[in-house]
Parts: structure tokens; sequence; C-alpha cells
């Protein structure tokens, strides 16, 4: 296979898009695939006029099968009639457009965008059904076009826990609105009378919503209770990762959860929302799954979490076995290839 993947520079930004991205790329090389990745300029998804004349330029030197990333879609909505032919693949994490925070016009400029190019592109590759379902439902999309193909998971230890009185909540997103840690700052405040701390870790970190998300964190009286990091690598994320004992995200749309599969992988119990696909990972007995915005609900399932220490112990179990199930990225990055060179089943 050849193909050259299309997507906002940098390439190394840390989330999980972009790192979903870097796995499957590494992933056909070392099966010796040839793969370049083109680092688009100017700014995405509402692509101004560096992107789209960047995206012109990579769209004519493209080596191969032209894989697009959806955050960089709208900059190539020029080349829309020669989708087909060249063969294009679009790789839709989520319909940008279903992002949190944006303004009303903006939202409706995306949306309009992608119904118009989603069903141009001969193939979609999505990263859950949920998605999948979107694409057909709401833009349009035939669904013989669409495969889906979630994110992996690596063998990872199981959490030992923080081995402390204090329940160490953490939370990994980048600090978007759409990451919705507004409302779990909101829920733990309610909990005031229980012994918790929480860690946020993120991109973004000096960001208008962190800087908004600290401020919140002051007015509701729980600014000693919380940390807030940036991204955290190998290392640093691995040590994070052991010393909790509960994972938190409420967001209100994830296009899959590698989070949330990260926890699980690691027997993490789980308070998350059910934005998007998110609440499809979790299972009943390995946390608590409740709607996007839903403070009092959220906050209701983190107290029986945080007190009940023989419940979490057997949320964990449940989180470990669920876990386990979870597919590695090889396989799934050779049923990615297959669909790109029109093999797969």
């Amino acid at each position: 296979m050849r193909t050259t993947l299309l997507v906002p520079a940098p390439f190394d930004t840390v989330s999980g898009g972009y790192g979903y991205d870097r796995r499957m790329v590494g992933a056909w090389r070392a099966s010796g695939h040839t793969v370049s990745v083109r680092e688009l300029a100017g700014s995405h998804p509402l692509a101004d006029a560096a992107a789209i004349g960047d995206a012109a330029a990579a769209w004519n030197a493209a080596d191969g099968i032209p894989l697009i990333d959806g955050l960089a879609l709208p900059a190539f909505a020029a080349h829309a009639a020669s989708f087909a032919e060249r063969g294009a693949v679009g790789l839709i994490h989520h319909p940008v457009s279903m992002e949190a925070g944006l303004a009303p016009d903006e939202q409706a400029a995306l949306r309009e965008i992608e119904r118009t190019l989603f069903p141009l592109l001969p193939r979609i590759v999505v990263t859950s059904a949920t998605t999948a379902a979107t694409l057909t439902q709401d833009f349009a999309v035939p669904a013989a076009r669409i495969h889906v193909v979630i994110p992996g998971t690596d063998p990872a230890p199981r959490c030992t826990g923080s081995g402390a009185a204090t329940c160490h909540i953490l939370s990994l997103g980048s600090f978007t609105t759409r990451k919705g840690h507004d409302v779990l700052l909101r829920a733990l405040a309610r909990l005031f009378d229980l012994d918790w701390r929480l860690t946020i870790a993120g991109a973004l970190e000096d960001g208008p919503v962190a800087a908004s998300l600290k401020t919140l964190a002051a007015e509701l009286g729980i600014a000693p209770r919380v940390h807030f990091l940036g991204p955290l690598l190998d290392a640093d994320l691995a040590a994070m990762w052991q010393s909790a004992d509960l994972f938190a995200l409420a967001t209100h749309y994830e296009g899959y959860g590698m989070a949330i599969a990260e926890a699980l992988k690691r027997g993490l119990p789980c308070a998350i929302t059910n934005g998007g696909a998110a609440g499809k990972l979790v299972p009943p007995e390995a946390g608590a799954v409740c709607e996007p915005g839903d403070v009092v609900t959220l906050s209701k399932s983190l107290r029986r979490m945080i007190f009940d220490t023989d419940l979490r112990r057997d949320m964990a179990d449940a989180a470990f076995a669920a876990g386990a199930k979870l597919p590695g990225w090889d396989d799934l990055a050779r049923d990615f290839a297959a669909f790109m060179e029109g093999t797969a089943a």
C-alpha cells in the first residue's frame, strides 16, 4: 500500500485522534507499506487561506491513496470533485461540526461543509459504530462506503491505586469545552464531605478553557483538591495511571473514547457520560454512565464510588475484565490497510 496521510500540523499533537493516526502510520510502516505524512499549515478545521493553499499543494503532491484526516477535510473542499478519481479515503474520528464550544455560525458552516464533502468520499474510516451511524443518518453517507476501525490498546499493568484514604480521581482529555471538565468539577464540588482529589491532564493547558476551569475550581471552593497538568507522556503517564483509584470523564461527545479504553485496560472503575460512543465502552458493573451535562446524577454516582471502597474494588475487577477483551493495534491496522486497498471483508 502507498498512501499519504493529510493532517493538520503538528503531527505530534497529544490527543486521542492524533495518537490513533500515529499508531496506524507506525504499524503500516512496520508491515512494509509506504506511508507519507503531510503536515498541513494554516488553521483547521475552519480553513483559512494558508490552510487552503497548503492543502492544494499537498493534494497535488500526495503519493498513492490520499488519506484525509477529518480535521483537515474542509481545507480540501476545492478538490472534492476529484475525490473519487483519486480514491481518497476520509478518516473521521467524529464530525468536527459536532465539537462543543463552537459559535453557532461556525458550527453551521462546518456542518454544511461536512454534509457536502462526506458523501463525495468513496471510502470513509470511522472509529466507532456510533460515528458510522451518525454519518449515514445525519450526513447521507451510504453505509457501504463506511468501515469501522476502533482504536487499539497496548498491554498495560493493572493499576495499584493511590494506597491512601483520599480517593485519587484521574481525568484525561484536552482542555476543550467538549470534554466537559466543568461538569466534572461541579459534580465533585457537591461532595465536600468526602475525601477525594482530582487530576486533570490534557493538551492546551494554558488555553482559555483551562483558565476558565481554574477560575471555576476556585469559585467552587475546590481548588486545593484539583491539579491541572499538561499532557503526560511515557513514564509520567504510566505513574499517573498507577496512582489513580478512579477514572472520570464528563465528555459531551466522543467518537470512541480512547482514554476510557485505557482506563478499563488498567482496571480502573469509570464514572463517565454517554456522549457519542463513550458510554458503550463501560459495562454497568465496571462503573457509572450518566447523561452529558447531568451534574446531579454524575455527582451521586461519584459519591457511591468514592465512599464505598468495596463497590469500587468490584468495579475495578469488572473494568479489568472488560479491558482484557479490547483488541490490539496490529490487527486493527491490518484491517484498516485492507479497507484502503479494497480487500477488506
